[in-house]
């Protein structure tokens, strides 16, 4: 299994950026996949979530309206869309693949190497 996340970098606060995670090594289109961040200094903390056919979301309530996730099967390949970033979603940001043995989104089995997000004016 091997997630890759790439898309991360500095911007301004109210900015955007489109974080994208290669997956390769597994049947991606049979798995609910996570994003995850950690900020410097805290624990990890989950964004969000889609199922495996793309067709349910899911998000913490601090990025609800201003981060988008969605998924290409045919491309093996999971984003995320940030909008109107703020200083405090300043983190690293996993890539994640569900437990399939959980139900939970907090449950993940692998995880990718992180990519850098840095909201700052």
């Amino acid at each position: 299994v091997q997630l890759v996340e790439s898309g991360g970098g500095l911007v301004q606060p109210g900015g955007s950026l489109r974080l994208s995670c290669a997956a390769s090594g597994f049947s991606f289109r049979s798995y609910d996949m996570s994003w995850v961040r950690q900020a410097p200094g805290k624990g990890p903390e989950w964004v969000s979530g889609i199922n495996s056919g793309g067709y349910s979301t899911d998000y913490a309530d601090s990025v609800k309206g201003r981060f988008t996730i969605s998924r290409d099967n045919a491309k093996n390949t999971l984003y995320l869309q940030m909008n109107s970033l703020k200083p405090e979603d300043t983190a690293v940001y996993y890539c994640a693949r569900r437990d399939p043995l959980s139900t939970s989104w907090y449950k993940n089995d692998y995880w990718g190497q992180g990519t850098q997000v840095a909201v700052s004016s």
